[in-house]
Protein backbone atom coordinates (compact mmCIF):
# COMPACT_ATOMS: atom_id res chain seq x y z
CA UNK A 1 0.00 0.00 0.00
CA UNK A 2 1.60 3.05 -1.04
CA UNK A 3 1.90 5.96 1.84
CA UNK A 4 1.55 8.68 -0.63
CA UNK A 5 -1.78 10.65 -0.06
CA UNK A 6 -2.89 15.06 -0.48
CA UNK A 7 -0.49 17.19 1.67
CA UNK A 8 -4.06 18.54 3.37
CA UNK A 9 -4.99 15.71 5.24
CA UNK A 10 -7.36 17.05 7.79
CA UNK A 11 -10.05 18.19 4.29
CA UNK A 12 -9.28 19.20 0.72
CA UNK A 13 -9.66 22.64 -0.42
CA UNK A 14 -11.64 24.08 -3.74
CA UNK A 15 -11.44 27.20 -5.58
CA UNK A 16 -8.82 29.68 -4.92
CA UNK A 17 -8.13 28.28 -1.72
CA UNK A 18 -7.11 25.51 -3.34
CA UNK A 19 -3.42 27.35 -3.69
CA UNK A 20 -1.45 28.39 -0.86
CA UNK A 21 1.33 31.41 -0.64
CA UNK A 22 5.07 30.75 0.26
CA UNK A 23 5.53 34.12 1.19
CA UNK A 24 6.46 36.56 -1.25
CA UNK A 25 8.43 33.90 -2.74
CA UNK A 26 5.82 32.23 -5.21
CA UNK A 27 2.48 30.30 -5.40
CA UNK A 28 2.27 26.03 -5.00
CA UNK A 29 -0.61 23.81 -5.57
CA UNK A 30 -2.28 22.20 -2.69
CA UNK A 31 -2.45 18.55 -4.86
CA UNK A 32 1.22 17.71 -3.60
CA UNK A 33 2.01 14.30 -2.08
CA UNK A 34 2.82 14.08 1.38
CA UNK A 35 4.96 10.30 2.38
CA UNK A 36 4.60 9.48 5.95
CA UNK A 37 5.49 5.52 5.95
CA UNK A 38 2.39 5.08 8.44
CA UNK A 39 1.40 2.32 6.63
CA UNK A 40 4.46 0.73 6.11
CA UNK A 41 5.52 -2.60 6.67
CA UNK A 42 8.26 -2.41 9.32
CA UNK A 43 11.60 -4.08 7.90
CA UNK A 44 10.71 -4.07 4.64
CA UNK A 45 11.93 -1.64 1.67
CA UNK A 46 9.37 1.00 1.42
CA UNK A 47 6.36 0.88 -1.24
CA UNK A 48 6.19 4.85 -1.94
CA UNK A 49 10.01 4.83 -2.47
CA UNK A 50 12.04 2.96 -5.32
CA UNK A 51 15.46 1.74 -3.26
CA UNK A 52 18.21 1.87 -5.76
CA UNK A 53 21.45 2.45 -4.41
CA UNK A 54 21.80 1.61 -0.76
CA UNK A 55 19.79 -0.08 2.17
CA UNK A 56 16.28 1.60 2.87
CA UNK A 57 13.99 0.13 4.76
CA UNK A 58 10.73 0.53 7.25
CA UNK A 59 12.00 1.46 11.02
CA UNK A 60 9.88 2.82 14.03
CA UNK A 61 11.03 5.77 15.83
CA UNK A 62 9.18 5.06 19.20
CA UNK A 63 5.61 4.76 17.89
CA UNK A 64 6.02 6.20 14.80
CA UNK A 65 7.45 4.82 11.66
CA UNK A 66 9.86 6.22 9.38
CA UNK A 67 11.96 5.47 6.32
CA UNK A 68 15.65 4.39 7.16
CA UNK A 69 18.52 4.81 4.80
CA UNK A 70 21.47 2.64 7.00
CA UNK A 71 24.91 2.76 5.63
CA UNK A 72 26.44 0.83 8.36
CA UNK A 73 26.05 -1.90 6.06
CA UNK A 74 26.50 -0.96 3.09
CA UNK A 75 28.95 -1.00 0.43
CA UNK A 76 30.00 1.46 -1.80
CA UNK A 77 28.76 0.26 -5.41
CA UNK A 78 26.41 -1.38 -3.88
CA UNK A 79 23.26 -1.09 -5.54
CA UNK A 80 19.68 -2.03 -4.28
CA UNK A 81 17.87 -5.58 -4.50
CA UNK A 82 15.74 -5.50 -7.87
CA UNK A 83 17.12 -2.92 -9.78
CA UNK A 84 16.16 -3.65 -12.77
CA UNK A 85 12.83 -4.17 -12.14
CA UNK A 86 12.71 -0.77 -10.50
CA UNK A 87 14.55 1.25 -13.01
CA UNK A 88 11.77 -0.41 -15.67
CA UNK A 89 9.18 1.26 -13.18
CA UNK A 90 10.72 4.61 -12.90
CA UNK A 91 11.68 5.33 -16.24
CA UNK A 92 9.74 2.95 -18.52
CA UNK A 93 11.38 1.68 -21.64
CA UNK A 94 14.17 4.21 -21.24
CA UNK A 95 15.30 2.17 -18.09
CA UNK A 96 18.00 0.24 -19.73
CA UNK A 97 20.38 3.61 -19.64
CA UNK A 98 19.21 4.62 -16.33
CA UNK A 99 20.18 1.02 -15.43
CA UNK A 100 23.91 1.15 -16.66
CA UNK A 101 24.68 4.60 -15.02
CA UNK A 102 23.57 3.55 -11.72
CA UNK A 103 25.53 0.06 -11.66
CA UNK A 104 28.14 1.71 -12.79
CA UNK A 105 28.01 4.81 -10.26
CA UNK A 106 26.62 3.35 -7.08
CA UNK A 107 28.38 5.22 -4.61
CA UNK A 108 25.64 7.18 -3.26
CA UNK A 109 22.69 5.71 -1.50
CA UNK A 110 19.36 7.06 -2.85
CA UNK A 111 16.16 6.08 -3.32
CA UNK A 112 13.18 8.05 -5.79
CA UNK A 113 9.78 8.76 -4.50
CA UNK A 114 7.18 7.03 -6.54
CA UNK A 115 4.32 8.98 -8.53
CA UNK A 116 6.40 12.20 -8.88
CA UNK A 117 6.91 12.11 -12.56
CA UNK A 118 8.90 15.18 -13.36
CA UNK A 119 9.58 18.38 -10.78
CA UNK A 120 10.48 21.44 -12.33
CA UNK A 121 8.98 24.12 -9.75
CA UNK A 122 7.84 24.40 -6.35
CA UNK A 123 8.90 22.84 -3.23
CA UNK A 124 10.46 19.24 -1.16
CA UNK A 125 10.36 19.00 2.45
CA UNK A 126 11.72 15.95 4.79
CA UNK A 127 11.95 15.54 8.37
CA UNK A 128 15.35 13.71 9.14
CA UNK A 129 16.95 12.38 12.24
CA UNK A 130 21.07 11.37 11.73
CA UNK A 131 21.40 8.69 14.19
CA UNK A 132 25.00 7.63 13.47
CA UNK A 133 28.33 7.30 10.88
CA UNK A 134 31.64 7.54 11.69
CA UNK A 135 32.56 9.19 8.51
CA UNK A 136 28.95 11.20 7.27
CA UNK A 137 25.62 11.46 8.71
CA UNK A 138 24.58 13.35 5.80
CA UNK A 139 20.85 13.74 4.38
CA UNK A 140 19.83 14.78 1.19
CA UNK A 141 16.78 15.78 -0.92
CA UNK A 142 17.40 14.49 -4.13
CA UNK A 143 15.91 16.32 -7.06
CA UNK A 144 16.43 16.69 -11.17
CA UNK A 145 17.46 12.73 -11.52
CA UNK A 146 17.94 12.33 -15.09
CA UNK A 147 17.21 9.07 -17.20
CA UNK A 148 21.49 8.96 -17.70
CA UNK A 149 21.54 8.94 -13.71
CA UNK A 150 22.41 11.84 -13.33
CA UNK A 151 21.41 14.59 -10.67
CA UNK A 152 21.55 17.26 -8.24
CA UNK A 153 20.80 17.15 -4.47
CA UNK A 154 20.71 19.50 -1.31
CA UNK A 155 22.39 18.00 1.91
CA UNK A 156 22.78 18.46 5.18
CA UNK A 157 25.27 16.57 7.30
CA UNK A 158 25.20 16.15 11.60
CA UNK A 159 28.80 15.63 11.47
CA UNK A 160 30.17 18.39 9.49
CA UNK A 161 27.55 20.83 10.49
CA UNK A 162 27.13 22.41 6.86
CA UNK A 163 24.20 22.49 3.95
CA UNK A 164 25.70 21.61 0.59
CA UNK A 165 24.49 21.63 -3.37
CA UNK A 166 26.05 18.68 -5.08
CA UNK A 167 25.70 17.97 -8.64
CA UNK A 168 26.55 14.39 -9.81
CA UNK A 169 27.70 13.88 -13.33
CA UNK A 170 28.68 10.08 -15.06
CA UNK A 171 28.56 9.72 -11.15
CA UNK A 172 31.38 12.13 -10.20
CA UNK A 173 30.27 14.42 -7.48
CA UNK A 174 30.89 17.81 -7.25
CA UNK A 175 30.05 20.62 -4.98
CA UNK A 176 27.96 23.42 -6.77
CA UNK A 177 27.59 25.85 -3.07
CA UNK A 178 28.80 25.36 -0.13
CA UNK A 179 27.23 26.52 3.30
CA UNK A 180 29.71 26.30 6.55
CA UNK A 181 28.00 26.30 10.12
CA UNK A 182 24.89 25.51 10.30
CA UNK A 183 24.40 23.73 13.22
CA UNK A 184 22.47 20.50 12.66
CA UNK A 185 22.98 18.04 15.96
CA UNK A 186 22.77 13.98 15.56
CA UNK A 187 19.84 12.27 16.85
CA UNK A 188 17.63 15.22 16.65
CA UNK A 189 14.75 15.85 13.83
CA UNK A 190 15.90 18.57 11.54
CA UNK A 191 13.82 20.25 8.93
CA UNK A 192 14.72 20.35 5.20
CA UNK A 193 13.54 22.06 2.18
CA UNK A 194 14.20 22.69 -1.29
CA UNK A 195 12.64 25.65 -3.11
CA UNK A 196 12.86 25.82 -7.41
CA UNK A 197 11.80 28.98 -9.11
CA UNK A 198 12.94 28.66 -11.97
CA UNK A 199 16.41 28.37 -11.85
CA UNK A 200 16.94 29.65 -8.75
CA UNK A 201 17.56 26.79 -6.02
CA UNK A 202 17.32 27.60 -2.12
CA UNK A 203 18.10 25.11 0.47
CA UNK A 204 16.23 25.79 4.14
CA UNK A 205 17.45 24.18 7.25
CA UNK A 206 15.46 24.17 10.40
CA UNK A 207 13.13 27.01 9.03
CA UNK A 208 16.32 29.24 7.94
CA UNK A 209 17.16 30.06 4.67
CA UNK A 210 21.06 29.07 4.49
CA UNK A 211 21.80 28.94 0.67
CA UNK A 212 20.49 30.04 -2.84
CA UNK A 213 21.86 29.30 -6.63
CA UNK A 214 20.90 30.27 -9.36
CA UNK A 215 21.42 26.76 -11.87
CA UNK A 216 23.00 27.20 -15.75
CA UNK A 217 19.37 25.17 -16.31
CA UNK A 218 15.85 24.83 -15.17
CA UNK A 219 15.55 21.59 -12.97
CA UNK A 220 13.26 18.65 -14.57
CA UNK A 221 13.35 15.30 -13.12
CA UNK A 222 12.63 12.87 -10.47
CA UNK A 223 13.15 13.38 -7.21
CA UNK A 224 13.94 11.53 -3.76
CA UNK A 225 16.11 10.92 -0.95
CA UNK A 226 19.87 10.61 -0.74
CA UNK A 227 22.40 9.80 1.76
CA UNK A 228 26.23 9.05 1.83
CA UNK A 229 28.66 6.22 2.96
CA UNK A 230 27.95 4.68 6.83
CA UNK A 231 25.29 6.98 7.64
CA UNK A 232 22.33 5.78 9.34
CA UNK A 233 19.72 8.68 9.44
CA UNK A 234 15.33 8.28 10.05
CA UNK A 235 13.19 10.07 7.68
CA UNK A 236 9.96 11.42 7.50
CA UNK A 237 7.08 13.25 5.82
CA UNK A 238 8.53 13.87 2.51
CA UNK A 239 6.86 16.35 0.59
CA UNK A 240 6.25 17.25 -2.77
CA UNK A 241 3.98 20.24 -4.23
CA UNK A 242 4.50 21.28 -7.71
CA UNK A 243 4.53 25.40 -8.86
CA UNK A 244 0.89 26.21 -9.54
Amino acid sequence: MTTCSVWFRRGLLSGAAATFALGARGTYAADGQVFDFSQETVGAEPSSFAAVVGNWVIANDGNNRVLAVDGRRWKEGQTAAGLADKARAIYGERYAEFLDNVQAYAYFPYAVAKGVEDFREGEISVRFKPLEGRVDQGAGILFNLKPNGDYLTVRANALENNLVLWQVVHGKRSSVKWIRNTPTASRQWHDLKLIVRGRTVEGHLNGRPWLTYELAAPVSGKVGLWSKADSFVYFDDYRVAHAA
